[in-house]
């Protein structure tokens, strides 16, 4: 083992980046930040603060912040990307002539690219063609990591050395980070559960309960399932922290960015309203027309994203969408069934038939 800290870099400005970044360095970890705010840098290095997206927390002090994507990138070992998934080819891209493929690359994102359906993962592996690429995903509020709360998140990778350099890297005693082979299921579930974080919020604003809530939950962690094993990852990745766990904290806090959409849509907001007064990008927002799009195209059943779908883009009232979901089908309570062996194998190979 050497004796030198280890070296990490975080891509984004955001708050999950943020919040990150001060946990590596509460390590010991040599941090930079890029981003590409000069004042924002400059507010980073300065105040040890964040004060467009997490105002209210301290930074550890040893972060630093940079617009200087090669200074940040320097003889890092962890590159952690966390840029909203419509930028996040772009910023690979201006990256990757300062990358090299013994680098350890996680994407922190919980979105998906339109072209091809997309992953964030898969779009690592795309432009860099590099073996050690993981993501983390979970019940992670960044407002609630930055303030140091007991924490758990998940590190998914086919790579062991992938999985045991970020647990090294933030694992500490209020962020626990748990390990698992099956990235593609735990980045699905860290993108789907945003869908249902809008709908939970559009119910609580129409003034349902928590039957409401209950039923809603337990159905959209069905429908995730569902589509997973259409799109063959594992079923059972679901009902961990990356799916159910996700799923929770999500559809249950007004911290979340997807529940406070929701919210002003039940409110009887407009889609634009409601995005213009978050101020953030609400990543569900577009993961509803792509799932719903998807669903279409290989028959799997979704109705609380045909339903969602409806509201945001064909102007169909919340409260009119809520009564439409209690007629759809009664089927089974619970429905985890295994993948077929044909989608594993495919997605093994390279992800052809998804892709």
């Amino acid at each position: 083992m050497s004796d030198q800290p280890m070296r990490v870099a975080v891509l984004g400005g955001g708050s999950f980046g943020t919040a990150l970044a001060s946990i590596a360095a509460d390590n010991g970890a040599e941090v930079r930040q890029w981003m590409r705010d000069p004042e924002l840098a400059a507010q980073i290095n300065r105040d040890h603060r964040n004060g467009r997206y997490l105002p209210d927390y301290a930074i550890n002090a040893a972060v630093v912040a940079s617009i200087e994507m090669p200074e940040v990138l320097e003889g890092a070992e962890l590159v952690l990307v966390a840029i909203p998934s419509k930028a996040f080819r772009e910023v690979v891209r201006q990256a990757r002539p300062y990358l090299h493929d013994e680098q350890i690359l996680v994407s922190t994102t919980k979105g998906i690219q339109e072209e091809g359906f997309k992953l964030m993962s898969q779009i690592l592996e795309e432009e860099t063609g590099f073996e050690h690429i993981g993501v983390i995903s979970g019940p992670n509020l960044a407002a609630e990591v930055a303030d140091k709360q007991l924490t758990a998140t998940v590190i998914a990778s086919d790579d062991p050395q992938t999985r045991t350099l970020v647990q090294t890297a933030l694992g500490c005693d209020y962020f626990r980070v748990y390990a698992s082979n099956d990235r593609y299921g735990v980045e699905l579930g860290g993108s789907l559960k945003n869908i249902y974080a809008i709908a939970a919020g559009m119910a609580a604003a129409l003034g349902m309960g928590e039957n409401t809530r209950s039923m809603l939950m337990t159905r959209a962690l069905a429908e995730m399932s569902r589509f997973a094993v259409d799109q063959g990852a594992n079923p059972m990745t679901f009902l961990g922290l990356a799916g159910v766990g996700d799923l929770i904290v999500t559809c249950s806090s007004a911290l979340s960015r997807n529940y406070r959409v929701g919210q002003a849509l039940g409110e009887g907001k407009t889609l634009e309203q409601a995005v213009e007064a978050l101020g953030q990008v609400a990543e569900g927002v577009n993961t509803v027309r792509l799932v719903r799009d998807k669903a279409h195209e290989d028959s799997v059943y979704m109705p609380l994203a045909e339903g969602l779908y409806q509201v945001l883009f064909k102007g169909v009232p919340a409260r009119d969408m809520a009564r439409l979901l209690m007629l759809g089908e009664q089927s089974s309570d619970v429905e985890f069934v295994l993948p077929r062996k044909d989608v594993q194998q495919d997605r093994r190979e390279g992800g052809e038939r998804h892709g």
